[in-house]
C-alpha cells in the first residue's frame, strides 16, 4: 500500500473563488470610475468646451497682463492638447466623488464598523480640504501672486507666458495648496494610530510654524505674497487637526479599547 495516498479534503478548496470574486469586483469598481470620468470628460468637451475651460484657467494671469497682451503657444500642438488636458483633468475633478465612492464601497466590507467611523469621514474631508485648498489657490492666490509679479515688471519687457509653461505652474501650485490643505488629515491620523500623542504635537507647534514658512519658500514662488498664502493656512490647519483629533480618537475607539478604558477609570 503507497504511503502516498490522496487526501480526502483538499486544504485550499473553496479559496480561488473568494479571490477571484475580490478580482471581478475590483474590475467592476475601476471600469465604473473610469467610466464616470469619460462621461464628465465628453460633458465637459461638449460644454464648455476644452478652449473655454482654459481660458477660465488663465483668467487670473491675463487680468494682470497688460491690455491687449494674449498667451503664446511655442509647440505645435500645444492649441490643442494643452486645453484637452485640463478638460481631462477637469473631468477627474468631477467625477471624484463617484472615484472615491467605488473605493470606499470595496473597501467597506472588509472594516470593522469603529474602522468605517474613521475611513469614511476622512475621505470626505480630505476630499473636501483639497478642492478647498485648489479654490483658494485660484480664487485668491493666483490673483495677488500675479499682481504681484508684474507690479516689478519693467516697461521695457512685454510679458506674453508660454501656455504649457502656464500649465505646468497651474498644476504645481493646485498640488502644493491641495496638498498643505490636508494637514488636518494627518495628524488627525497620526494620532488615531498612536504615533505621537496630541499633546506631544501641541509642544512641536513652533517647529511645525518653521516647517510651514520653509515648505512654503521651497514649492511656492519666490515671493512674499504666495509663501504666506501657503504658509499661514497651514499653521491655522494645524490648530483644527490638534482638535479635530480629539474628536475622532474618542468616537472611533474599537469595543476593546472602550472596556480598558471604562475599567481604567
Amino acid at each position: 500500500m503507497s504511503s502516498f495516498q490522496k487526501p480526502d479534503h483538499d486544504e485550499l478548496a473553496g479559496t480561488e473563488q473568494p479571490f477571484v470574486a475580490h478580482l471581478m469586483e475590483l474590475r467592476d469598481r475601476l471600469l465604473r470610475a473610469i467610466i464616470a470620468i469619460a462621461v464628465c470628460f465628453g460633458v465637459l468637451c461638449f460644454y464648455p468646451g476644452p478652449s473655454q475651460l482654459y481660458d477660465w484657467l488663465a483668467a487670473p494671469l491675463v487680468a494682470n497682463l497688460p491690455e491687449g497682451t494674449k498667451m503664446i503657444a511655442t509647440n505645435v500642438i500645444a492649441p490643442f492638447f494643452v486645453p484637452i488636458k485640463i478638460t481631462m483633468l477637469a473631468g477627474f475633478m468631477l467625477a471624484l466623488p463617484i472615484v472615491l465612492y467605488q473605493a470606499w464601497a470595496f473597501i467597506a466590507p472588509g472594516l470593522y464598523s469603529h474602522e468605517k467611523r474613521l475611513v469614511m469621514p476622512l475621505v470626505v474631508s480630505s476630499t473636501l480640504l483639497f478642492f478647498g485648498g485648489v479654490a483658494f489657490c485660484y480664487f485668491f492666490v493666483f490673483k495677488k501672486v500675479f499682481a504681484f509679479i508684474q507690479s516689478f515688471a519693467p516697461k521695457s519687457i512685454t510679458a506674453a507666458p508660454d501656455i504649457e509653461a502656464y500649465l505646468g505652474f497651474v498644476m504645481n501650485m493646485f498640488i502644493a495648496f491641495g496638498a498643505a490643505f490636508e494637514v488636518p488629515i494627518v495628524v488627525v491620523v497620526l494620532v488615531r494610530m498612536g504615533i505621537v500623542s496630541v499633546e506631544k504635537l501641541r509642544e512641536w507647534r513652533g517647529y511645525f510654524i518653521v516647517v510651514a514658512f520653509i515648505i512654503a519658500a521651497v514649492i511656492t514662488p519666490p515671493d512674499i505674497v504666495s509663501q504666506l498664502a501657503l504658509a499661514i493656512p497651514m499653521c491655522l490647519l494645524y490648530e483644527v487637526g490638534l482638535f479635530a483629533s480629539t474628536y475622532f480618537v474618542r468616537h472611533t475607539k474599537a469595543p476593546e479599547e472602550v472596556d480598558q478604558t471604562n475599567q481604567s477609570s
